[in-house]
């Protein structure tokens, strides 16, 4: 086998191995074949709730697992052919059964990042809160640069992308905002951008044109349905009005219609704005609030899953995840994963996909991921 085709199979039986492991395929095997078995009990529709779940939980493994079989069997096939044409000196045979490993290697890649959507809510829809950390305008001018890079990379996945609440800064950027993003696996994606992005650039607004370090935080947190119930008592909420504001447009109101929400025992805060009617700011605010709540408990399972629950609320500012250098190099690193980018063009958020897979594959292998690109 030539190295490119080599390196090809590499690739993709890379992927493979890290989807098994994100599945741990003999547990996931034999869950399948109890999921089969209870679908063909026709007492399970008695629950009609529960055999939804079941089904959903079928769908996703059966669609995980043959993946994983279909690109096996595809990949032995072109290397097959490979094999046969070099044995028989074709080189037209040759480049055919390399150009399939190729276009195998990138569908593993992409199949790779969607068969970790396995969390309980990565399915769901998500919100992404924004909040400017110290630091005034700069950290303001950061927060909003964040806000646009999330908004421009939900729009080219095809999610959707509404502003539930918007709070525009003094002289520029934002103190915080908050997106709801619309999509097919859209928290799924989002939720290893939560925590701490750091930002270090030659200032705009300092005359002396000095180095600035910026600090913003990011809390995202699935959109829950209505088969997720969440109670929340009353009297542990504080509910303050107050008018909306912000550049214009839908973000600027006459009345006091923005809704902010304390949930007490927590201390988390939400609040929403994107609609005039207080009544409706007041039901998005508490569906948030369920969800942030939700995220809470979700998190906190994961934690002791994996023994390093510890008890907090919030995200410190010491949990730094991300850090994007704008200058001189224009160089942008991820902390977490070890995934590097010198590309000049939109270098803010050029290579969030790549950010992203690389963290989703960081939880299942609890390594750093190294990849450089150039351009």
């Amino acid at each position: 086998m030539r190295a490119e085709g080599q390196a090809h199979i590499d690739r993709i039986e890379a992927a493979l191995a890290l989807v098994r492991r994100s599945l741990d395929w003999d547990r996931a095997l034999r869950r399948l074949d109890e999921l089969n078995a209870r679908v063909e009990d026709p007492t399970l529709w008695n629950d009609p709730k529960r055999a939804e779940e079941v089904m959903r939980e079928r769908r996703r493994l059966e669609s995980a697992i043959g993946t994983v079989n279909e690109i096996s069997a595809e990949m032995a096939d072109a290397v097959e052919f490979v094999e046969l044409g070099e044995a028989e000196g074709d080189d037209a045979v040759i480049a055919d059964g390399l150009e399939s490993l190729q276009r195998l290697a990138e569908r593993a890649d992409a199949d790779k990042v969607q068969a970790l959507m396995g969390g309980e809510a990565d399915a769901n829809d998500t919100y992404i809160e924004i909040h400017a950390g110290a630091g005034g305008t700069e950290s303001q001018d950061w927060a909003e640069m964040l806000f646009r890079m999330y908004a421009r990379w939900a729009e080219r996945r095809g999610f959707k992308v509404e502003t539930v609440e918007y709070q525009a800064g003094e002289q520029a950027g934002i103190k915080s905002a908050t997106l709801q993003v619309k999509g097919e696996n859209a928290y799924g994606y989002a939720k290893t951008e939560s925590g701490v992005h750091r930002l270090v650039r030659i200032s705009p607004y300092d005359s002396a044109a000095r180095r600035h370090t910026s600090f913003s935080s990011v809390w995202v947190y699935p959109v829950i349905d209505d088969n997720i119930e969440i109670e929340v008592n009353e009297g542990d909420l504080k509910i303050d009005t107050y008018r909306a504001s912000g550049a214009g447009g839908q973000h600027i109101n006459t009345t006091d219609s923005a809704v902010r929400i304390t949930h007490m025992p927590t201390g988390i805060v939400v609040a929403s704005q994107h609609d005039r009617s207080q009544h409706k700011n007041r039901a998005t605010a508490m569906n948030m609030l369920k969800a942030r709540l939700y995220e809470a408990e979700l998190a906190k399972r994961e934690a002791v899953a994996a023994g390093e629950y510890q008890e907090k609320t919030e995200i410190g500012w010491g949990h730094q995840i991300r850090s994007y250098v704008l200058q001189p190099y224009q160089m942008v690193k991820d902390l977490r994963t070890g995934v590097v980018s010198t590309s000049p063009d939109d270098v803010l958020d050029g290579k969030i996909d790549d950010f992203i897979a690389a963290a989703l594959a960081q939880r299942v292998t609890g390594e750093a991921v190294e990849v450089e690109d150039v351009d």
